[in-house]
């Protein structure tokens, strides 16, 4: 028997047989944007689905063995509800309509409640955690966040910044982090205070640039709205009206940590991010990050996120790796 499911009135579901359903789409342009020029993401939906799909009209039939049709399915599901929300879909949604499948909180998912707009992209949550951590981020005077490299911490942290920047709630952004990883005190280094600490600071730039611009980024760090600082820096400072990151915070002792969680000021947020596991500091004992953690796991107005090698969103190889290293500090 045929199942018919209208959502919102702009596309109707019906399954034909356990191998083919068919959709259809009474928006033009949302369907073209489904569709993709020379049907080019409805192609890539077929390679990252095992499924064949068709279109004609305002129809698009997809047929396969059952697990592959619901996963096709689901995947256009998320692209029109990224759609409606963006009026955009993005090459990058392709890959992330399939995979938001195997999130536990798929319903939340699909119904993109945790969207970061910016001039360039839109940044969507692409697991739990990070849905989580963007919730934190948005609600919470104070986060921190742990977890291996590639889950998000930085970027999801400065996307949430920004934002809050350019929608005037915070008057300044300050992005800071502990310069260890030279082995060389600031002062002997060369340039600046600028010059010498950008290096430090290239993951959260790229993230900066990627999102907004080079233009627009430059513009509010020449104005003072962005502010680069070396974490030695804050000492003695309240921040209001600010919205300020602690990056690397793992190579930070906890009297640093310390120090940074108290410039807390009037209207301000702060985000703590690290990796345990990539601790720079000679005596590693010194890293006052699990420290912090263990001080204020029950301040319930201090929002902890712990990442895993499952939130990983860079190559699928990263989370292998980070798994086959953390079997051996297990052994250790």
């Amino acid at each position: 028997m045929s199942k018919l499911e209208n959502l919102d009135q702009t596309f109707s579901l019906k399954k034909i047989d356990k191998e083919t359903i068919n959709l259809k789409v009474f928006n033009n342009e949302l369907l073209m944007s489904i569709i993709g020029e020379f049907n080019k993401n409805l192609n890539e939906l077929e390679k990252l689905t095992k499924t064949k799909i068709f279109f004609r009209g305002n129809s698009i039939t997809i047929k396969g063995k059952t697990e592959e049709i619901n996963k096709a399915t689901d995947a256009i599901k998320f692209l029109i509800n990224k759609y409606l929300k963006t009026n955009l879909i993005e090459d990058e949604d392709l890959k992330l309509s399939v995979s938001m499948r195997d999130f536990k909180h798929k319903a939340k998912v699909h119904s993109l409640e945790q969207l970061i707009k910016t001039p360039r992209k839109t940044v969507i949550a692409r697991s739990k955690k990070q849905s989580d951590y963007i919730k934190a981020l948005t609600n919470n005077d104070i986060t921190m966040a742990l977890g291996p490299a590639g889950t998000g911490k930085s970027f999801l942290a400065v996307s949430v910044a920004m934002t809050m920047l350019f929608e005037k709630k915070v008057e300044k952004v300050i992005l800071s982090r502990p310069a260890v990883e030279a082995g060389e005190k600031l002062g002997f280094l060369p340039g600046d205070m600028k010059e010498k600490v950008d290096p430090y600071l290239r993951p959260l730039y790229d993230a900066l640039y990627d999102l907004f611009g080079y233009e627009k980024i430059n513009k509010k760090i020449e104005s003072g709205e962005i502010e680069i600082a070396p974490l030695a820096f804050m000492r003695g400072r309240t921040l209001k009206n600010s919205f300020a990151i602690l990056d690397e915070a793992q190579n930070a002792t906890l009297t640093q940590i310390k120090m940074f969680l108290t410039r807390i000021g009037e209207n301000s947020k702060i985000v703590v991010n690290g990796d345990p596991s990539q601790i720079d500091l000679i005596n590693k004992s010194q890293s006052g990050l699990i420290k912090t953690k263990k001080i204020l796991n029950k301040i319930k107005e201090i929002k902890l996120i712990e990442f895993d090698h499952k939130d990983v969103v860079r190559h699928p190889l990263v989370t292998k790796i980070i798994q086959a290293f953390n079997k051996i500090d297990d052994k250790s």
